[in-house]
């Protein structure tokens, strides 16, 4: 009698406020209600951790329900470790997806998903702990793995570049738009963000937590070449690590709700993205579904995911910047252009693919761990 898969995933990256680690997890699990699946896929998380809202996901897909794990002593680290993969393969699970750390007690059936390797490309963008262990861990995980999963074929070439151990295994299942943000029109975002954020000005938006990666501080210092412009720029994302420029034309906000943060997309005249390297970069397809034109940096994936609806530059020149922000803000032909091409830029990407190449993937790994 030939066995169906049993498939335990590390579901605790569902959870927690938004990041792109989210909304990747989420989007896959989204895109799966859309296939069939000969086989289960256990919903693994923390039971002690207490951030569990399985509410907020509904509905799963046919094949897949939740399954709580209790942490022993040693927490998060030890479930993952330990607790995740004993308990998982007690329930005849055979293949174990997770992200970036796959734990050595998973000796077959190992998915990974990377999702870039700037860590090997800019060390100095994280701090000593996190780049010793990333530097450490991640190419014994890619070993280890049957599969690693990544979201873009430039992330691809990075990661077979930097590990040796990972290649000939990767597989491409890009990211793609979520269902968070919802575009609302400009006139009403417009009232909002003045409303609701006292943002009453026109403005550049720019989103990302507060690392070095990011480079939020050419956006904030491209401010102080265009004076000659009425703008303010509104950056929105978790605090990290590193300090930023002060400066009055720059507004930092808390952590926004998806509403918010989609108002401000749909209101901005501008959206920045200055990131020295992304492996994909969802916000950029975030501020194509809000028409609002983009201009990003060429680190990374950042111009295989524009395509041509944004405006690349390959210059991390803060007087380039300027440059280019000014004339564009003045050419309404090129920015209404701008807007039609990110729109049909968005088609591209599709969660419902990824996760049917990502099913195939499930499928493929069981088999090997069948002969």
């Amino acid at each position: 009698m030939t066995q169906s898969p049993i498939v335990a995933l590390d579901a605790r990256l569902l959870f927690g406020k938004g990041t792109g680690d989210r909304s990747y997890w989420r989007g896959l699990l989204r895109g799966m209600t859309q296939w069939s699946f000969d086989g289960e896929i256990l919903l693994c998380y923390n039971s002690s951790a207490g951030t569990f809202d399985p509410e907020a996901l509904d509905p799963l897909p046919s094949f897949c329900r939740w399954f709580p794990i209790p942490a022993p002593l040693g927490g998060e680290r030890a479930w993952s470790l330990f607790q995740f993969p004993r308990i998982a393969r007690q329930q005849g699970a055979r293949v174990f997806h997770t992200q970036y750390n796959l734990s050595p007690f998973v000796r077959n059936g190992g998915i990974t998903t990377i999702h870039d390797v700037s860590f090997f490309i800019g060390p100095e963008w994280f701090s000593p702990k996190d780049r010793f262990l990333l530097r450490s861990q991640i190419p014994r995980s890619a070993e280890r793995a049957k599969v690693i999963l990544t979201v873009s074929e430039t992330s691809k070439r990075e990661i077979e570049r930097y590990i040796p151990a990972a290649r000939g295994k990767v597989v491409v299942t890009p990211n793609a738009l979520g269902d968070e943000i919802r575009p609302v029109s400009r006139e009403e975002a417009r009232r909002k963000v003045a409303t609701e954020l006292n943002i009453t000005s026109p403005f550049f938006f720019t989103l990302g937590t507060r690392w070095p990666r990011k480079n939020l501080r050419l956006a904030i210092e491209i401010m102080n070449h265009l004076s000659d412009l009425p703008h303010q720029l509104v950056i929105t994302g978790k605090e990290g690590w590193g300090d930023l420029p002060e400066n009055s034309r720059v507004i930092y906000t808390d952590f926004l709700t998806s509403d918010q943060v989609s108002w401000l997309y749909s209101a901005a005249d501008l959206y920045l993205c200055p990131s020295l390297h992304e492996g994909f970069g969802i916000p950029l397809l975030e501020a194509f579904a809000c028409s609002c034109p983009v201009v990003c940096g060429s680190g990374g994936a950042l111009p295989e995911v524009a395509g041509d609806a944004a405006l690349v530059l390959q210059s991390y020149e803060v007087e380039t910047w300027a440059q280019a922000i000014r004339s564009l803000v003045s050419d309404s032909g090129k920015l209404e252009k701008m807007k039609e091409l990110g729109a049909a830029r968005l088609g591209a990407y599709s969660w419902g693919e990824t996760a049917r190449l990502t099913l195939e993937v499930y499928q493929d790994v069981f088999r090997q761990t069948s002969l």
